[in-house]
């Protein structure tokens, strides 16, 4: 089989959707990092989030384990945090988190994710596989906080994005490469409770977010990247600029740029004693 595709750059994220850990303040407060935590963070992206951890843990005995699948990332996060002794970055495929030995001895205080879980749970075959990954890999006691989209969130974008797929490829070829998954809290809620957490919040925020410097164009080119691989080669950009010239109108900002429908879910949870 293939190596699926890094399609991750820091510099890339940074100018699409730099607001992703700016944004974070409150899955970040539910967290409550101490300086003696070990942390998993799952889906750690390019350690904006975990130089900040690492700060906190440099005042105690904690330590961090950041996971990501992209290669890409983990290497940013390694030079961000390159002065950190108390953090180490690996690249992991979260969904094959409960086949990793070393991550499920149950040594974790605190597991976090962020902005992750939606391209996490996409495959509906390994969900439930990931949440006893997490389960497993927290001690007795320890508490996982998250956030992710959540159901309707990004929905104009999605759409627009589809609509442009599925008049090149049909239904069927767009739904396999929609790299999405966007629940509700009643449906989180039931996954974590059933493999053995205590949950202690979730909700769902809709947080209207203005686009980076990209644009929706560039949200487009990198989140939607591999949606739109569906479509031909030689169609592709055409459908890209498809999106942005319809994306352009449905977000415009009357005070300029445009803005963006961010639904996020975020949660915590405990595993009990």
């Amino acid at each position: 089989m293939a190596a699926e595709k890094d399609r991750w750059t820091s510099n890339e994220y940074q100018n699409v959707a730099s607001f992703v850990p700016k944004l974070a303040g409150k899955v970040v407060q539910w967290l409550d990092l101490q300086q003696d935590d070990v942390l998993l963070d799952i889906g750690c992206g390019d350690g904006i989030l975990n130089a900040e951890f690492a700060k906190i843990l440099a005042q105690g005995n904690g330590s961090m384990v950041g996971i990501d699948s992209s290669a890409s990332m983990i290497d940013s996060a390694r030079k961000l945090c390159k002065d950190s002794k108390n953090s180490t970055f690996e690249t992991i495929d979260a969904t094959q988190l409960v086949s990793k030995p070393k991550l499920q001895k149950g040594t974790f205080t605190k597991a976090f994710s962020n902005a992750a879980m939606h391209w996490i749970l996409r495959p509906e075959a390994t969900r439930p596989d990931f949440f006893k990954g997490v389960y497993t890999a927290l001690a007795p006691g320890g508490t996982f906080a998250f956030e992710m989209g959540g159901q309707s969130n990004v929905s104009e974008m999605r759409a627009a994005v589809l609509m442009a797929v599925v008049r090149r490829v049909g239904m069927d070829a767009a739904l396999a490469a929609d790299p999405w998954f966007f629940p509700d809290e009643a449906w989180v809620t039931a996954q974590l409770e059933q493999v053995g957490f205590v949950v202690e919040k979730a909700e769902r925020e809709w947080r209207p977010t203005k686009a980076d410097k990209g644009g929706v164009e560039g949200w487009v080119r990198l989140f939607a990247s591999q949606l739109l691989d569906a479509v031909p080669e030689a169609e592709r950009e055409e459908a890209i600029k498809e999106c942005a010239e319809v994306l352009k109108v449905v977000c415009k900002n009357p005070g300029g740029g445009e803005v963006i429908s961010y639904v996020r879910l975020r949660g915590l949870a405990t595993k009990p004693l």
